[in-house]
């Protein structure tokens, strides 16, 4: 649990850092208004159409009393806006570091010199690091579909499809957040995501931590234009963190 609390500590003290150098707020929310307009059309026309596609993921209780008819379709409505949800999260996160990839690598830079800087620092082009962020994006989004479509299936279980599997679900958004939020520092190290996923299994606890508020936050309409590079600052802060302990611990 210490390392859980340290790195809701590390969101914490990425707000803190952004208060205090509004103009990097600034830069970190520009891409995160560009994507949040991108996926609330999207996620507008799922709410407009949710009850066609129930019927549709559920031809199966056609036959059915009114009754338990209408109680698998809610529950295949509220699992798939839920999973929608998580999708968009993880999704949002990967488009937004991905568009903005130039300005997370401007606030990367500038957050790790006031922290001391990175020895032999990787200067990557923009193009380069918008090309990496699209591909670890995608691998990260189809990782995070190993989890999200069991869940998926789950959620017709009654009980559990409506209070379980929507709380593995938020760990499992955080985990997938926590990855790409701490990216830019990894390659700006010279690691790519399969380095990235290997240090931050080793903090899982830290990584939910930071992932975890900010994912709960990101969930909030408009709130993660703003909460977005917030948790990029606390994910630099965790991504030294975890580098400093492997570097001890080698």
């Amino acid at each position: 649990m210490r390392d859980f609390v340290k790195g809701v500590g590390m969101f914490g003290r990425g707000l803190g850092i952004l208060l205090r150098r509004p103009k990097l707020l600034l830069i970190g929310a520009i891409p995160a208004v560009v994507t949040a307009l991108l996926l609330a059309g999207g996620l507008w026309a799922l709410v407009v159409w949710i009850d066609d596609l129930a019927i549709w993921v559920t031809p199966f209780a056609d036959d059915w009393s009114s009754g338990w008819q209408s109680t698998i379709r809610i529950a295949a409505g509220v699992v798939m806006f839920a999973a929608a949800v998580a999708l968009g999260l993880i999704t949002f996160s990967a488009l937004t570091l991905a568009i903005g990839a130039p300005f997370y690598e401007y606030i990367a830079e500038k957050v790790e010199d006031d922290l001391g800087g990175v020895p032999n620092a990787v200067d990557l082009p923009w193009w380069r690091l918008l090309g990496m962020g699209i591909r670890d994006g995608v691998l990260l989004v189809l990782w995070s579909l190993m989890y999200t479509i069991p869940l998926f299936f789950a959620g017709f279980i009654p009980f559990v499809g409506q209070f379980v599997v929507p709380v593995i679900l938020a760990f499992v958004v955080a985990w997938f957040l926590a990855l790409e939020l701490v990216a830019v520092p990894f390659y700006r190290r010279g690691m790519a995501v399969k380095q990235v996923r290997a240090h931050l299994k080793k903090r899982r606890m830290l990584a939910w931590g930071l992932g975890l508020p900010a994912s709960l936050l990101c969930a909030i309409p408009l709130l993660a234009i703003v909460v977005m590079p917030i948790a990029f600052v606390g994910g630099v802060l965790v991504a030294r963190e975890v580098l400093s302990q492997a570097h001890l611990d080698a």
